[in-house]
């Protein structure tokens, strides 16, 4: 027990870790903020750094990078509704419109706050319930992750206001740009039009930043007379009262981030969406309602994105699987550093499970105090008037953009897809659900053929596998569900149902 402790506190009594845990944690959340500089990039370049560190200065750097660049993407989400990850869209959806009121300062102490809390419990199931998560996680099958991102595109319905036809129509478009590109059976082009630049495929963070911020910079030329709204920053810390009243959501979307996060290839984003789908179905009387700058849609997704850090180390560390891109990036620093992660590592290692436990928990605590802080500066950027601020996000967006992959093309597609953001955002269409379908419609390609090759080209057998499996056979009763209870004979099923007959009565 007092080794465990010992490794547990090692980067918490160590001048030289804590150092390099906060410096990760600064930069991540700065890093995280700045679209197209995603927290993989920064991960992978930081790795070229720490070759010849020792192990554990390697990943105490990482680990302070990891949790704040996770965080980092809510702050412009709201402030100028450009998501820093694609984890931030939903933060997006209801931190943008409380920063129009005036409200950026709570909107980032509410954020701040409920990342912390959903981190920590993150890290507290990657410590108690390593072993058996990854067991569980490990049981899902390719079919199964074709049924999350179905499901996910089904939930995009709930994102989009009170159409849910143009919810999946734009979820719909999102998959398509997400298919362009070479085929990744065949090597054949998909929807490339015999163009070469288009081979490579549309990088999702070109069409994020395309249809998030250039649209919305867009749209705001129409209100340039109107003067900058003043932001309240008198409280960042938000009241206990609220902190008490969201515990609930904050504790079963954090759940929700983890056991996503624990599921190899899905990560926060998935998290993120599932989490704000949640707080939308479950809270019947919002103060503000959803889209409009509901604090339970602001707090579910950010606890949820946190919480899915520590969930995602759980394959990484117990199967040698990453949970998503970053933790595959820290796999081959750990490879390099002359550790296998899998099952021997927490055998032959031990010490090493516990040490990334502490510094993600010490991690959690820089996010929270650098959180809280350097708001009053980040706020004077939506004080800032429109005709200064609006060339400024398509100059940013531009420099984002083309720093993906050096390529000028990238430019131009951030260019089409704002304008047709624009247009999108002018006739009531979500942008959010477009992002979410390019980030969907790849892992349900590549699934679908998976699943296709194993029951051997038999769409019976293919059919059968949905319902013979128990994990598979909840994902489709929840797909049907979904799906059912968006069309018109929902209401004359509810009625067989009197404790939904009873839930309608209630909104």
């Amino acid at each position: 027990m007092m080794e465990v402790f010992g490794n547990l506190s090692l980067s918490w009594f160590d001048p030289w870790l804590m150092f390099l845990t906060a410096m990760g944690t600064f930069a991540g959340i700065y890093v995280g903020a700045i679209p197209g500089l995603s927290v993989t990039m920064a991960t992978s370049i930081l790795i070229s750094f720490t070759f010849k560190w020792p192990v554990n200065d390697a990943l105490a750097l990482i680990a302070g990078v990891f949790i704040g660049g996770v965080y980092g993407g809510s702050r412009t989400a709201i402030l100028l509704n450009i998501p820093g990850a694609p984890s931030a869209i939903a933060t997006a959806i209801e931190g943008y419109p409380m920063a129009k009121r005036g409200e950026a300062g709570e909107a980032i102490g509410l954020t701040t706050v409920m990342s912390v809390f959903g981190g920590f419990v993150g890290i507290l199931a990657l410590a108690l319930f390593a072993p058996v998560i990854s067991s569980f996680a490990l049981q899902f099958n390719s079919r199964d992750y074709l049924l999350l991102g179905l499901i996910g595109i089904l939930l995009v319905g709930s994102l989009s206001g009170e159409s849910f036809s143009k919810g999946v129509f734009a979820g719909a478009l999102g998959v398509l740009i997400g298919m362009v590109g070479l085929d990744p059976m065949t090597a054949e082009g998909r929807f490339t039009f015999g163009s070469i630049q288009m081979m490579g495929g549309i990088p999702y963070v070109a069409a994020m930043i395309g249809f998030f911020g250039v649209a919305e910079a867009f749209v705001q030329i129409h209100n340039l007379d109107l003067p900058a709204v003043k932001q309240k920053i008198d409280r960042i810390i938000p009241k206990f009262s609220d902190v008490k009243k969201y515990f609930g959501l904050a504790m079963r979307t954090s759940g929700i981030g983890t056991i996503i996060g624990a599921l190899p290839g899905t990560g926060g984003d998935i998290a993120a969406l599932l989490a704000y789908d949640h707080a939308k179905r479950s809270t019947k009387n919002p103060e503000v309602p959803f889209g409009e700058g509901a604090k339970e849609g602001l707090i579910a997704p950010e606890a949820a994105n946190n919480a899915a850090v520590g969930g995602s180390f759980i394959p990484m560390l117990t199967l040698g699987i990453p949970g998503d891109a970053v933790t595959a990036v820290i796999i081959g620093a750990l490879f390099i550093h002359g550790l296998k992660p899998g099952p021997l590592l927490l055998i032959d290692t031990p010490h090493l499970f516990w040490f990334l436990v502490g510094n993600l928990a010490l991690a959690n605590i820089f996010l929270l105090i650098f959180g809280l802080t350097g708001i009053r500066v980040f706020t004077k950027i939506v004080e800032c008037p429109k005709a200064i601020l609006i060339p400024l996000i398509i100059i940013f967006s531009a420099v984002g953009t083309y720093a993906i992959e050096n390529n000028p093309t990238h430019i131009s597609w951030m260019l089409v897809f704002g304008v047709v953001g624009y247009f999108m955002k002018t006739y009531g269409f979500q942008v959010g659900p477009v992002i979410l379908g390019v980030i969907l419609g790849p892992m349900m390609d590549a699934n679908y053929r998976r699943a296709m090759i194993g029951a051997r080209g038999d769409v019976g057998t293919f059919l059968w596998d949905f319902v013979s499996n128990p994990i598979s056979l909840v994902l489709s009763v929840s797909f049907l569900f979904l799906l059912i209870s968006q069309t018109p004979l929902w209401p004359k099923i509810t009625p067989y149902f009197p404790s939904f007959k009873k839930k309608q009565a209630d909104k």
